[in-house]
């Protein structure tokens, strides 16, 4: 087993750490929050009093953090003066393609491996190590990588060259969007129409207008799998983190002259949504606008 360094153990962070060490690794994890650390120490992985206390030493370099200005700073702060020369530096945080691209440049410019790791999953599949991972860099960074990799998710596909992997997650993520947007909408209409919602769900989950929303993630209470909709909308995925993916999308598309008028409205009312009541709740819970 491996030598390896975890930076960031937040929601999604924390588990997977956790499932790192659940499969025998060596795992030194670093976080500003000091509960963060503790529950690390439970789940058998060992904290660290800094980035490059934890860094010192590893195989594999892995951060799973907010925004890519943490990332870069990370990286410039601790990742490329501490690495160990034949580390895997392995990024699973949710961010800008440019940002991405630059850390990998940045990466091979010192003789280093970098993967971008996205995930998809949420903090349910984080826990229970059933992640999938999209992932971009290099054939050989991601051999490197897919190890480590597998051991805290259920798929690790190689999406591309560096960045590729970021491109997928936020093109995956407007899809989704959208699409609760759009199954919140039907469900909506259809109680107004005086359909009962579990009727609605029994025909439409197996006819034309199914999709992941509706038959794994029904917004709908007492309808479909458990989610959140049946917690009151707590837990899941949170509406800030999909608005934040929402405006990476919109941001890349600028960025390439891409029409997406869908997404583009996705961000508007996940916007009002987060501006409003939703800002706490997940993101299912955009059906409360809607009734």
């Amino acid at each position: 087993m491996a030598r390896i360094a975890f930076i960031g153990l937040g929601n999604m962070g924390g588990g997977m750490a956790a499932n790192l060490a659940k499969n025998g690794h060596d795992v030194r994890a670093f976080d500003l929050n000091h509960a963060a650390l503790d529950k690390a120490k439970k789940a058998g992985c060992l904290p660290a009093s800094s980035a490059i206390e934890a860094i010192e030493g590893a195989e594999a370099i892995i951060t799973m953090l907010p925004a890519g200005r943490h990332v870069e700073a990370v990286y410039a702060d601790a990742v490329f003066d501490h690495a160990e020369p034949g580390a895997i530096l392995i990024d699973c945080s949710t961010i800008d393609v440019d940002t991405a691209r630059r850390v990998a440049e940045a990466a091979a410019a010192r003789g280093l491996m970098a993967v971008d790791a996205p995930v998809s999953g949420g903090i349910a599949a984080a826990n229970a190590g059933s992640l999938t991972f999209m992932v971009g860099g290099s054939a050989e960074a991601f051999a490197r990588a897919e190890p480590f990799l597998a051991d805290m998710g259920k798929a690790v596909i190689h999406a591309g060259v560096g960045g590729a992997g970021q491109g997928a997650k936020i093109c995956n993520n407007m899809i989704l969007g959208a699409t609760m947007i759009a199954t919140c909408e039907a469900f909506a209409l259809a109680e107004k129409l005086g359909l009962d919602p579990q009727r609605f769900y029994d025909i439409a989950s197996v006819s034309s207008g199914q999709s992941w929303s509706m038959t794994s993630y029904c917004p709908v209470p007492g309808v479909g799998p458990e989610s959140p909709a049946d917690r009151d909308y707590q837990g899941g995925f949170a509406a800030p983190l999909m608005l934040k993916d929402l405006k990476l999308a919109m941001e890349a598309a600028a960025s390439v002259g891409a029409q997406t008028p869908m997404g583009q409205r996705a961000e508007e009312l996940y916007a009002a949504f987060v501006d409003g009541e939703g800002a706490t709740l997940d993101f299912s819970g955009i059906i409360k606008t809607l009734r």
